[in-house]
Parts: structure tokens; sequence; C-alpha cells
């Protein structure tokens, strides 16, 4: 390509930029456009003075013009090869270029546009508009290729006005029939009142990315001070499980547990908000810079038009200010673990709950609690994708559906043996844990019972009751069967609902201690709702029962 772009400049006309037209050679050895030479040398004649435009070389008389026949055979071959394409000289107008309006063949870049002319002109064309006092007046702005969007359509004339009425640019004429009666001021007038709103816009955005700004920095101020606490309390409370021996080692990994898992939620809830406010940071800029870049439009009437384009500002999703409660981060956890140092005994029964509620009140944030969704949109805006695990399916239970789907068998899948599978209940739990705020919906089939549940990783596994969904303080279970549901806990049976449902939702806000339970059809219709404290990280649960070999599947739905 280097070679394709020397070969043109040798056979390019030093005057008119383009490949060689009839070319002749001077004495000095340059070569010209016969019609260039002659064009350049017929300003010279008074001068009797005649010289090379390239190395300035003179000659007395007028030289004599030949056409070089091999320069013109070899333009004729290096049009015919298609080299002739190569790039464009930078003066002439491309294809994204706005082009002189005067220039006749290759159009040349316009360097301005007139709005008076509505014409646009390169360098060479501009020159009377800055010399002649005929020009004085006119309005240069920068080139335009919208120029004819300011010719009234109606009537063929410069539209220097706007009509408030219909929100639209109109000429004079407009001003006196379409639009008489109209509320019509200026082009001028009505840019400087849009202007005012559009400066009013900008020192808005230009207030929110302050504010964000600042959120920023106290939330890496916050990540940073968090993450200091939970090593701390990790080393502290490491240091208390080591003085302890034989079934307390057991506890200490527990809460390391549990710290390091609050720890992640938290940092994580910090990272979140922290990317969301980057985001609209980075939108907020963006609006700035195109408000601005709009600011210094100089035609009116484009200013205008494009206002008028311009979208609402959305709202902030976020509050202005981020607060920061008092620090309380894991100290709580280490004085918990402290106190019942001594208190082996209670601590393998009732104070052990000390120290899972303590982690479970580490809170970094001070802003307002987001409400319970209402719309089903809105619950899916926290919609998870939940996958069972094979590794806790009872044998007598199908997986299929990527494992999202579960099937009551009459026939022993002879699963291989793990210490984490159900032996005694056809039930299943999920591969990941569920934290902060989650939504999923399973949907059943068949005329057997599906219990929808939600329960901590430590429930046992065996035993007819000791592992059953909702027969224990370990698990919350909606038992769903024929054409009514329970609502089940700690062996505690509820009727909450005498309507077939098939297909639960389940929203869980694992910080606030909230789970709901929904039927979801063309309306979502509440069917239980628990507030309580959760100490560890739930998992969902699925239990399949038939007292009559029916039919009975359950399938995590896909919401993505």
């Amino acid at each position: 390509m280097a070679g394709v772009q020397l070969h043109r400049e040798t056979l390019s006309c030093s005057i008119c930029l383009d490949l060689l037209k009839d070319p002749v050679t001077l004495n000095c050895g340059h070569s010209f456009c016969m019609n260039c030479i002659k064009d350049h040398w017929d300003t010279e004649d008074k001068k009797r003075i005649y010289s090379c435009p390239q190395c300035r070389e003179t000659f007395m008389p007028r030289p004599k013009l030949l056409k070089n026949v091999m320069l013109a055979d070899l333009v004729e071959e290096l049009k015919k090869t298609g080299l002739h394409a190569a790039p464009a000289d930078h003066c002439y107008a491309g294809a994204e270029d706005v082009a002189c309006d005067v220039c006749t063949g290759r159009k040349h870049k316009a360097l301005k546009s007139c709005l008076v002319c509505l014409a646009s002109y390169c360098e060479e064309h501009l020159q009377p508009h800055h010399q002649a006092p005929a020009f004085k007046k006119h309005k240069l702005v920068e080139p335009s290729k919208n120029l004819q969007e300011n010719i009234c359509p109606l009537h063929d004339e410069v539209m220097k006005m706007f009509c408030r009425t219909d929100q639209q640019c109109i000429c004079y004429l407009c001003s006196v029939d379409e639009h008489k009666d109209h509320d019509t001021v200026s082009a001028a007038a009505e840019r400087k009142q849009k202007q005012t709103e559009l400066d009013l816009s900008r020192e808005e955005v230009q207030q929110r990315v302050q504010d964000i700004d600042r959120d920023v920095k106290v939330l890496q101020q916050e990540e940073k001070a968090l993450t200091l606490s939970a090593d701390k309390a990790v080393k502290d409370t490491d240091k208390s499980f080591t003085e302890m021996m034989g079934l307390l080692q057991r506890r200490s990994s527990d809460v390391k547990q549990q710290i390091r898992s609050k720890q992640e939620t938290e940092v994580r809830r910090v990272k979140d908000l922290q990317e969301k406010l980057q985001q609209e940071l980075t939108e907020l800029k963006k609006r700035e810079a195109e408000l601005k870049q709009l600011s210094l439009t100089q035609d009116h009437n484009q200013f205008l038009l494009n206002y008028r384009s311009l979208s609402a500002l959305s709202p902030s999703t976020h509050s202005s200010t981020v607060h920061v409660r008092p620090l309380r981060h894991f100290q709580d956890v280490t004085a918990a673990v402290a106190k019942v140092r001594g208190q082996l005994q209670d601590v393998l029964t009732e104070t052990w709950t000390n120290v899972s509620l303590a982690v479970a009140r580490v809170d970094v944030l001070l802003t307002e609690p987001e409400p319970e969704p209402e719309t089903r949109a809105e619950f899916l805006r926290y919609s998870q994708e939940i996958k069972l695990d094979p590794n806790t399916v009872n044998n007598y239970l199908l997986l299929s559906e990527g494992n999202r789907k579960v099937t009551l068998m009459y026939e022993d899948q002879s699963y291989s043996s793990h210490r984490d599978r159900f032996t005694d209940v056809g039930q299943v739990m999920s591969e990941e844990s569920l934290t902060g705020r989650c939504y999923w919906e399973v949907e059943r089939s068949g005329g057997g019972g599906v219990c929808v549940a939600v329960t901590y990783k430590n429930i046992s596994r065996s035993g007819s009751d000791e592992c059953r969904f909702g027969f224990n303080d370990k698990s919350w279970a909606l038992d769903c069967h024929h054409n009514s549901c329970e609502f089940v806990h700690n062996r505690i049976r509820t009727k909450v609902s005498d309507v077939k449902v098939s297909r639960v939702g389940v929203y869980l806000d694992h910080r606030a201690g909230l789970l709901s339970f929904y039927r979801v059809s063309d309306t979502m219709t509440l069917v239980h709702r628990v507030q309580t404290t959760f100490t560890q990280p739930l998992y969902a649960g699925v239990r399949l029962y038939s007292f009559f070999h029916e039919e009975s599947t359950a399938e995590l739905c896909n919401l993505k």
C-alpha cells in the first residue's frame, strides 16, 4: 500500500492535487496538468516572467507546452489497475465530511457553514465572507450537513422564529399564516430560555456527580474498615478457640466460616453499590458532555431541534448520601466468644446462638431498607438461578433439566453413597447458599405433594422427622398438596390456603429475616410470610411425596 501511495503522489499535480490530466513537464523537471499550468501562467502575463509553482524557477519567454506522453500513459495505467482508489488527500471531502457547495469536480472539505447563505464553504471559497463587506453580518458556524433543516418546507424561507404553542421552528410567513395567534418568539429568544434550562440541568448533573464521588469514597473507606475488622475478629476468635479443646475446635471452624460469609456478603453489598454508583456516574458524565456539546451549538435552530430530542434526566437510583452506622462490625463476635469461653456445656446448647446472632447483626450501611417487591417484575429483579445438588438427592428422586427438575420415582436410582445425601425422605437441596435478597419460582405438576422449603445446611440427613423439611427448627416449608397448602416449621403445621398452588414464588431477604411464599398466576398472591432471624446461610429445598403412587414433579423455573 505504501508503494501505491508513492505512485499516486508522483503522478499528482501539485496545483490541483489530483492525478495529472494531459501532463506537461517543464525544463526544471516538474510536471503539471496542462490546463493548471496555463491558468497559472495566465496570471503572470503582465510581468512577462513565468515561474514554476513548485521550485519557483523562472522562464523567459513563456515556454511552449508539450504533452508528456510517457506520464500520460502511466496515469492511464494507474487508473486501469485501480490504484487511483488510494486514500483521498486530507483536503478533499470524504463520505463523512461536509463538502464545499461551491467546488466543482472533486469537492474540498468545508471549513464553515453560513446560516444566511445556507451553504458550506472550503477555505478558498470562504474568503469573500471574510473580505467583502456584503457578507459581514452573515453568521458562520462549524460545517453542518443539516442546513436545509433551517428552511421552511411550506414557504421556502429561513426559519428564524419558534412557535411555543406547537414547539417547532417556523418562518415569518408561518407566524402570520398557519401559526397565527400562536405564542411565537424569535429563535434567538427561545434559545436563550432553553439555554437557561440547560444550564440548570448541567448544574444538577454536576451536583449529582459530586454527591456520587463523595459516596464512593465513603464506601471505599468502609470496605477497608470492614475487612480490617473482620480480620481482627478472625484473629481474636481463633485465639479464644485455640484455648478450647475437643468439641470446641469444631465450633471454632463454624464461627470463622460465619464471619467470612458475613464479610463476603457485606463487602459484596458495598461493591455492588459502588458499581451502581460508578455506572450512574459514567452515565451522568456522558450526559454532561452531551449537554455541554449542545450548549456550544451556534445554530439556534439546530440547538432547538436537538434540545427537543433530549430525553428527560433519569432520577437517581440511590439516596443522595451514603451513611455509615457507628462501627459495630465484628467486635461483638469476639466478645461473644470470650464470654462463652468458660461455659462449655452451655455453648453446645443455648449460648452458642449468641455467637451466630452477633455475626448476623454485623451491618455496614445506614441506607434505608428496600421495601419488599410488589409486582412480579419487581420480584424478578432479584431472581436467582438455582440448581439442585446431586450429592443430596434421595435415591427415589430423579434430577433432570440441568439439575433444575426433580421427579418422584418408584424405583431405587442407586446413587453412590455420600454423607450429604438424604437417606430416609424424598427431598433434595440446592448447591449454592442463598444470602441477601433473592427470588425463585417452583412449578409443580402431578397429583402428589410438593414441599417448597429453605433450610440450613446442617440439617440432619437421616431420620423420618429429624431431616424432613419443616419438621425441625432448621427449615421452613410450604407444603402444597391437592387443593390446599400448609406452612410447616418446627413440627407446627398451619393451613394457609384452600386454593391449589401450581407455581410457588419464594422471596427471601436473609438480612431482614423475611421469607415469603406466593401463588404465581396472572398475578402474585401472598400465601404466607415469615419474619424471623436467620443465623446461618440458607439453601433452597424441595420434597416430593405421594400416598397413591401419583406422578409428582417440581421444577425450579428459569427466570432469566
